[in-house]
């Protein structure tokens, strides 16, 4: 018998199961469960992925009218994996959704927040934006839960797909909440780390007020190479220094971030572009500029004002210079009366 025979077989068993009759006047859920089960592994083994998601819903729902949540979870994930093979990511958030809420009733948390996880990593690629509503959900269950280790650990992959999204806001939102969580659990070294993050990103939002502020009260987390590394970037943003901004950014420490984070600074606006105001010019294109129809009257009024005051300027001279030939003549007639005198007195 081939594996289709055989998962046939087992579907008429399942349908079978859940048929009332004489002396069965309930369906039995849990038979019907099971073999819709091997079914859907017969149907596995043929990659008929199709008929495999089927089958598995179908003992989803048999699971949960029997009231076994975990199993009824757990058949959820394996059809959030078959629709992963057969290429379809529509039913994939719906799906993990579903079995973290069973996961949640069944009692067993960590298991919702795993498959919230798997489901995110599959979406991430393709659809970041449905992944990053299921890292939300995983933090907010795992805040729930008074896990701030696990709780730092998601948070920092919706900080992450945050920062690819150019989400700085949020981004830095949900560093600072990171930040929070490694504090409680006193985890110095992450905490300086992620300052560094913080910085870069409040420097991606063109806030540079914000980076200095972050860096102050947060820089005595940092270690000396973190510490050399965002003084030298803040001061090259303040002195509008390009090749200080550069040197800042190929330091090794920022190379050897996270990938996202040393993307965002391969990818941040050079201090002069940003600060430095472009010089005077004539734009192109530009309308021409506003003349008033009373401007030539203004400027032959000034004209004819300016030429006065010139003319009058070049009289003065003229005058004295007429005035200094009559007096040059003074001196040799009093030195004339003055021999007269002397000679008047030899005598």
């Amino acid at each position: 018998m081939s594996k289709l025979e055989e998962a046939n077989e087992h579907i008429r068993q399942a349908e079978k199961a859940l048929k009332p009759s004489f002396l069965k006047w309930r369906p039995d859920y849990e038979v019907a469960a099971d073999e819709y089960s091997q079914a859907a592994t017969c149907f596995r083994v043929a990659k008929s992925y199709s008929q495999c998601k089927d089958c598995l819903l179908k003992a989803a729902d048999c699971y949960k009218q029997s009231k076994a949540r975990f199993h009824a979870a757990k058949s959820y994930e394996q059809a959030l994996l078959i629709c992963k093979d057969m290429g379809d990511l529509s039913d994939i958030m719906q799906l993990a959704h579903t079995a973290c809420n069973l996961f949640q009733q069944h009692g067993s948390p960590e298991s919702g927040v795993a498959i919230l996880d798997k489901a995110a990593k599959i979406l991430e690629a393709t659809q970041p934006h449905q992944a990053l509503e299921l890292f939300r959900r995983a933090v907010d269950i795992t805040v729930g839960e008074d896990n701030p280790r696990h709780a730092a650990e998601y948070i920092s992959k919706t900080a992450r797909l945050l920062v690819r999204l150019q989400m700085y806001d949020d981004a830095a939102d949900a560093i600072r909440n990171e930040i929070g969580m490694y504090q409680e659990i006193k985890h110095m070294q992450s905490i300086g780390r992620l300052t560094v993050a913080l910085v870069l990103v409040q420097l991606a939002r063109g806030d540079q007020v914000a980076a200095e502020k972050a860096f102050k009260e947060l820089g005595y987390y940092c270690e000396a190479p973190e510490v050399q590394t965002l003084e030298m970037l803040l001061q090259a943003y303040d002195n509008e220094d390009v090749n200080m901004f550069r040197t800042a950014l190929n330091s090794p420490f920022i190379k050897h971030m996270d990938v996202e984070y040393a993307k965002l600074a391969r990818g941040l606006p050079l201090p002069q572009q940003e600060y430095t105001i472009p010089p005077a010019g004539v734009r192109a294109n530009a309308a021409e500029s506003y003349v008033s129809p009373n401007a030539t009257k203004v400027d032959q009024a000034e004209a004819e004002v300016d030429h006065e005051k010139t003319k009058g300027e070049s009289s003065q001279p003229t005058k004295k210079m007429e005035e200094k030939p009559d007096a040059a003549p003074s001196k040799p007639v009093q030195k004339q009366e003055q021999e007269d005198e002397y000679d008047e007195g030899l005598c």
